[in-house]
Order: C-alpha cells, then sequence, then structure tokens
C-alpha cells in the first residue's frame, strides 16, 4: 500500500489512486509510483509521446490486457493516432515474429551482431552519397 503522501501525489497526476496499487507490497509501494512518475511521466530524453508509443509496444508484445489498455489511452492523450497506434502494434509484433525465427534457428549471435553492423554502415554510405547528391 502507498504512503499518505504518496496518495496525494498520484491524486495530483491521475485525479484519483487507483484500486490495483493496494496490490503493491509495501517496500515497493511508494518506490514503484516514483518509477512510474519519473520515467513515464517525467521530463526525459524521450518525449512522452514516443514513450507512449514504446509503451503500447511493450505491452502488445507482452499480451498484457491492462497495459495495452492504459497505454493505448496514454499514446492517445499524446495525440497519436489510431493509425500510429496500430503500427506501434505491427512494429512490436514484426520484432517479436523475428526474434523467435532467430532463437528457433539458433542464430549466431556474434555473427548477427557483425552483420548488423555491416548493414549499419552500408546504410549510413547510401544516406551519405544520398545528402551529398543534393
Amino acid at each position: 500500500m502507498v504512503s499518505n503522501k504518496t496518495k496525494g501525489e498520484i491524486e495530483e497526476y491521475l485525479g484519483q489512486v487507483p484500486n490495483w496499487l493496494e496490490a503493491l507490497s509495501e517496500p515497493a509501494a511508494d518506490h514503484s509510483w516514483g518509477i512510474v512518475r519519473d520515467l513515464e511521466f517525467g521530463e526525459t530524453e524521450l518525449p512522452n509521446r514516443e514513450k507512449a508509443l514504446a509503451s503500447v509496444a511493450a505491452a502488445t508484445a507482452m499480451g498484457c490486457p491492462y497495459c495495452i489498455h492504459f497505454h493505448k489511452e496514454e499514446a492517445r492523450l499524446e495525440g497519436v493516432t489510431e493509425d500510429g497506434i496500430t503500427e506501434a502494434m505491427n512494429v512490436a509484433a514484426t520484432v517479436r515474429y523475428f526474434s523467435t525465427i532467430l532463437h528457433g534457428a539458433e542464430t549466431d549471435l556474434d555473427e548477427f551482431r557483425e552483420e548488423t553492423t555491416e548493414i549499419v554502415d552500408y546504410i549510413e554510405e547510401q544516406e551519405a552519397a544520398a545528402a551529398g547528391a543534393d
């Protein structure tokens, strides 16, 4: 259960203290809220819109109906369109799909990393060449 101080802070952010917060063990409750407050709602390197999209993608990949619902609403609050939300879900599905293939094939991680470096180098060269052609 969160402390009274934390309850007041949550109410300021959310307009209420959701009842599921009672499921948090006391030693972790205030800290858990602090993580959400500071990382998801706070000023960080990523704009809130990007964090909301990352959250939609992660929730979709995990298949958590609670997280999916909350983070879709969060994304809508950040101005993400329904098409944008759908795209984030599709990107998550694609990552999960190829992760399954890579693991099933037991792809060598070192070789994968080398190939990825080569791909990044090639793309950067192509972009630099295109920029020079302008």
